[in-house]
């Protein structure tokens, strides 16, 4: 390779590693001649030069739920377009699995560990005997020397609740899941700060349960027939939101027209498949995992974060609100 580019060995090895003494026209000579070839760096070899071995260790408590894929899917996509792999451990929740696997991948000599929560919620630091960067996602750590990566849900839910009442809704409900979780209590609370703002009240008290179709399915049936001035809910939850249309159609209420329905996640297969197709906060989790891996390429460099950041979310409007 490099003798077709015709440079040197060493030039070859500095222009495919990005370093700065060698000039733009000679690299673009030996990234085509690398093109032309197939070439590929040896990675261990490129490991053992520059100390770091290219990989990234992702440590969640809950492969199988909602929240851990697309962030993973956010991860891979932005650690594949440097090269780098990733190492995934599912300590599902258990205190000692999760120390296991933190001395499994150290062992492994990763460059940095990514440690994705459940629920949005504080949870306890790992980072103390870690000697490599950690970025947390979609959890809080309770130390605030590390770097938290959220998901925004209060602003979520004022987004969501500014709508409803642009569509000139006044009596507005709220379903959700358990008060245990941070992210419900945030979204609970948004949601009164923007009707209040409107000079409305909720109606009734934020029904909490869990995160599922049954639960929205017996909480809708039960705010509608309470309540039958109410115009519009907005659901702590897609799935919850699925279960709340159901029960609507059930008491021959129609949605948007009698009662606009707005849920949150944009988990794409409640929300593209509920009827009428859902309006809904999107928190944009493949954006969060991405996100985390910019940041831990920022510690390796040497520039640390701390505190806690929060991503905006987005608004999708489809036909449940009108």
């Amino acid at each position: 390779m490099a003798r077709l580019a015709g440079v040197s060995v060493a030039t070859a090895s500095k222009a495919l590693n990005g370093r700065d003494e060698v000039a733009t026209a000679t690299r673009d000579r030996v990234v085509a001649a690398a093109e032309k070839l197939s070439f590929q760096p040896n990675a261990l070899a490129r490991g053992l030069i520059s100390g770091r071995t290219r990989t990234i260790g992702l440590l969640t408590d809950e492969l199988g739920g909602r929240f851990a894929i697309p962030v993973l899917l956010g991860v891979e996509n932005a650690l594949g377009n440097e090269q780098m792999s990733v190492f995934l451990c599912d300590a599902r929740g258990d205190p000692i699995r999760r120390r296991h696997y933190i001395r499994t991948l150290l062992a492994r000599q990763v460059d940095g560990l990514i440690v994705l929560g459940d629920s949005n919620d504080v949870r306890s630091s790992v980072t103390k005997d870690i000697p490599v960067p950690v970025v947390y996602v979609y959890g809080e750590s309770d130390d605030p020397a590390d770097l938290s990566l959220l998901a925004d849900d209060a602003g979520g839910a004022r987004l969501a609740a500014e709508h409803l009442v642009s569509l000139n809704r006044r009596h507005i409900g709220h379903i959700t899941g358990p008060s245990s979780y941070r992210a419900a209590r945030d979204r609970a609370t948004a949601l009164r700060e923007v009707l209040s703002e409107a000079g409305l009240s909720l109606v009734g008290d934020p029904l909490h349960g869990e995160w599922s179709q049954s639960w929205g399915r017996q909480a809708g049936r039960m705010l509608a027939t309470t309540h039958p001035e109410l115009d519009a809910i907005f659901c702590g939850s897609d799935q919850v939101a699925v279960g709340v249309s159901q029960a609507l159609a059930d008491l021959g209420r129609r949605v948007p027209d009698d009662i606009a329905l707005v849920g949150f996640d944009n988990w794409e297969i409640f929300a593209a498949d509920c009827r009428p197709p859902l309006t809904t906060v999107d928190v944009n989790l493949e954006r969060l995992g991405a996100s985390a891996v910019e940041y831990l390429f920022a510690a390796l460099d040497g520039v640390r974060h701390s505190g806690v950041v929060r991503q905006a979310c987005r608004l999708v409007v489809r036909d449940s609100s009108g």
